[in-house]
């Protein structure tokens, strides 16, 4: 796995350059970036989702999940390189892991195709990984991110359920259901996503504590979906995300013969001990 983190300058133009990407005007990568997009009848949120994706990354992934609409052909129309697979089974969970399995990137960002998230933060993701996280996780309830579209009743549940996977498995989260994410490729083989639904992004939170991976918080801001009706039900798929909270088994003891570091979690203003 490569992780080159090089300054982009003007005048900079050795023959090893072209091997990176610039992301910003201080910023290149080598590693390949790619975007996977769950999707289903999302043809009208497709142009502002595609709008703010950055043109550096190396694809875009599009889950299609049996769409009635003319989700694919306006992807196709918006991102003509666009890959477009057909969706195993249902859920979310299905959806991510289809779309995982067709990326060819080092490293993956799952954005939700509502217009819910704005791509332009993808480089902060970028950033935290290469410079040596291995999963950053997007948090609406870090210093600097927020939410317009979560009622009171929603805050209140995810603030509890976060409290209790900080308490039994040793997190240090700030939010839980969020599902904006990116990671290196080489965690899906410590992290076994085997749930269907929207409780997908839970059960990676856990996993990637339990597998002591290196996890960093980037703050991010929730906007409100621009068309449609999300197919998201508090209580219901509260209830399933506790359901993968109680069914995951702790290993206090593997924890602690960890190295300390290993569970810890940062944010991007500095580490949190």
């Amino acid at each position: 796995m490569s992780s080159v983190l090089q300054p982009a300058t003007a005048d900079q133009n050795p023959p090893a350059a072209k091997k990176y990407r610039p992301v910003s005007s201080h910023l290149a990568i080598a590693p390949p970036v790619s975007v996977v997009i769950p999707a289903m009848n999302e043809a009208e949120n497709l142009p502002y989702v595609f709008k703010t994706l950055p043109d550096w990354i190396h694809e875009v992934v599009l889950v299609d999940g049996n769409s009635t609409d003319n989700t694919v052909e306006v992807a196709r129309e918006l991102w003509p390189d666009v890959k477009v697979v057909e969706q195993r089974g249902k859920g979310k969970g299905d959806a991510l892991n289809t779309g995982f399995q067709a990326c060819t990137g080092d490293i993956i960002v799952m954005v939700d195709a509502d217009g819910s998230a704005d791509g332009n933060e993808i480089v902060s993701y970028v950033s935290a990984l290469v410079s040596g996280a291995d999963f950053a996780k997007g948090s609406r309830f870090a210093n600097g991110g927020g939410t317009d579209d979560m009622t009171f009743i929603r805050k209140l549940g995810n603030r509890i359920l976060c409290g209790v996977v900080n308490r039994k498995f040793g997190a240090r989260y700030t939010d839980l259901c969020y599902g904006y994410n990116a990671f290196w490729r080489h965690c899906l083989d410590k992290i076994d996503l085997d749930c269907t639904g929207f409780e997908v992004e839970t059960l990676m939170n856990i996993r990637v504590v339990k597998a002591g991976l290196r996890v960093q918080e980037i703050p991010s801001h929730e906007y409100l979906r621009i068309h449609g009706a999300s197919n998201l039900r508090a209580v219901r798929d509260g209830f399933r995300v506790l359901g993968v909270i109680l069914g995951e088994r702790s290993n206090r003891r593997a924890l602690r013969r960890r190295p300390h570091h290993s569970p810890l979690l940062d944010t991007v203003r500095g580490k949190v001990s």
